[in-house]
């Protein structure tokens, strides 16, 4: 795996978990019975992003290790989805250099 691939599994990981953790502790308006006037009551009534931002770093930088670690061990490779057959045998593939 090179740099950028490294980089753009990180950049999708940590997103994904950005997201899930954007959910986690969020209390709407209507919870708090303070509905500001011209916003939804499903609206978060205060949402601490910075702490949301820093969790999803610890959780996605542990799981990029994990699927970054597999992906480059080889336990599971780009044949392992190849479901329709169409990748060359291995032999073909390695004796043209590839």
């Amino acid at each position: 795996m090179n740099i950028t691939s490294a980089l753009v599994l990180y950049a999708v990981i940590w997103f994904l978990t950005f997201y899930i953790v954007l959910q986690l502790r969020t209390h709407t308006q209507q919870d708090t019975g303070e509905v500001v006037p011209g916003t939804p009551a499903s609206a978060p009534a205060k949402e601490n992003v910075g702490r949301s931002a820093l969790i999803a770093t610890a959780f996605a930088t542990a799981l990029w290790a994990a699927v970054a670690g597999i992906i480059v061990s080889g336990w599971i490779t780009v044949r392992d989805f190849d479901f329709r057959g169409t990748l060359p045998p291995e032999e073909e593939e390695s004796q043209s250099g590839g």
